[in-house]
């Protein structure tokens, strides 16, 4: 959908007077709405072929649940964002409408202003949902395969015991600064020393939570030297979300939290994490940032990002690879950039630059934080001032 076009609204409520209200209220603010008084007549606009920005509508209408309208809407439309309202809240309720992929809960009677301003950043995130799924078609996919199992616990010990941290400097490439480090985490063990293959054996034996743990332990010990004002990026996998060592204020990196940015993949699922919302207020109390790692690679549609709320999102190499000879991913990182910085006032890491030409392709785009061995390559020791070569 371009900026020009209206935000197509779908408007499902039993009761005439808040389905006045609430079409009324949109229509005023420039969005084409369409309002129907239940679930089955707005299904048949789905089938007919109809696709919507945003669909508003009520929890509690005769003869369907709003949840079991949700699943049905889901069979036409993967990412429509779905805006439940209810004049009967209930915590059972909006547990299941974000299980199920609800984008927002609002109690009624609405307020026209609250209602006006979940609606468009509702569909800011549909844009950015279906701009992922454009970009999944571009992702190369990668998968890591250990092979021998045999021994398999004895070298993920030798790992963990030989582990150590990487960092790799972001840019700003506007006053040639570094905004930050990403820790990578490396071992010395030659069988899992690279991250796929580490974490690829720690799922299968069950032993994630093992190497974050490790992983933010070096990081704390090593962040006191960490040049001043910079942020330090940090990645957790989802099976962290689970362990309360994490939100510990007396936990190891928890003293360096205001200066750390936590990257979740969009990789990994979040469906089998205990309420992620909660999750992420508990990490930004202690003064964390957030941030979505390899969007435009991972699951598409709306799931994460919303649920994630981030401070960065970082876009994957895939996207960044070449996009100074190829029209397509340039035309998806100009609009996911817009979408990001613009309207849901995210900041854009763009990662995997190597060439002077994917640079200058992704500034001329509205990137301005970029990462990659065009800079430098991840080493245990931070780069100062001279990362940037006079020619730079």
């Amino acid at each position: 959908m371009s900026e020009e076009q209206l935000l197509e609204v779908l408007v499902v409520d039993d009761e005439p007077e808040m389905r006045a209200l609430a079409a009324r209220a949109l229509t005023r603010s420039g969005c084409k709405v369409d309002a129907v008084s239940n679930a089955m007549d707005a299904l048949a606009l789905f089938k007919r072929g109809r696709s919507f920005s945003v669909v508003v509508t009520d929890l509690s209408m005769p003869g369907i649940t709003g949840t079991e309208f949700l699943k049905l809407i889901r069979e036409f439309d993967l990412d429509v964002p779905v805006i439940m309202v209810t004049g009967n809240p209930s915590l059972e309720s909006a547990v299941a409408i974000i299980e199920y992929g609800g984008f927002r809960y609002l109690q009624k009677p609405v307020d026209v202003e609250v209602l006006r301003h979940a609606v468009f950043s509702a569909s800011a995130m549909h844009r950015l949902a279906v701009l992922k799924r454009r970009a999944l078609e571009l992702s190369e996919g990668d998968g890591w395969l250990i092979g021998d199992r045999a021994g398999l616990d004895a070298r993920f010990d030798s790992a963990l015991e030989q582990l150590w941290v990487a960092f790799q400097p972001i840019v700003r490439w506007s006053d040639k600064s570094v905004f930050g480090y990403e820790a990578l985490v490396r071992s010395d063990e030659p069988t899992l020393g690279t991250p796929g293959l580490l974490f690829d054996a720690a799922e299968r034996l069950g032993r994630v939570r093992e190497v974050g743990r490790a992983v933010r332990r070096v990081v704390a010990e090593i962040a006191d030297r960490a040049p001043p004002d910079t942020m330090m990026f940090v990645n957790l996998h989802a099976a962290d979300l689970g362990d309360e060592s994490l939100y510990g204020p007396t936990a190891p990196l928890s003293a360096h939290a205001p200066h750390v940015v936590l990257e979740i993949t969009e990789r990994t699922s979040l469906s089998r994490v205990s309420d992620v919302r909660s999750c992420m207020t508990r990490l930004r109390a202690l003064g964390y940032r957030i941030a979505v790692d390899d969007l435009g690679a991972g699951y598409a549609g709306l799931s994460s990002f919303s649920q994630l709320e981030p401070d960065v999102a970082k876009l994957d190499m895939s996207l960044v690879r070449g996009i100074d000879t190829s029209k397509r991913k340039a035309s998806i990182v100009r609009s996911m950039l817009t979408v990001c910085q613009r309207e849901l006032g995210t900041y854009v890491v763009c990662e995997g630059v190597e060439t002077e030409a994917e640079r200058d392709t992704l500034t001329t785009l509205g990137a301005d934080l970029l990462q990659g061995y065009l800079f430098a390559k991840p080493q245990r020791a931070f780069r100062g001032k001279s990362l940037f070569a006079p020619s730079l």
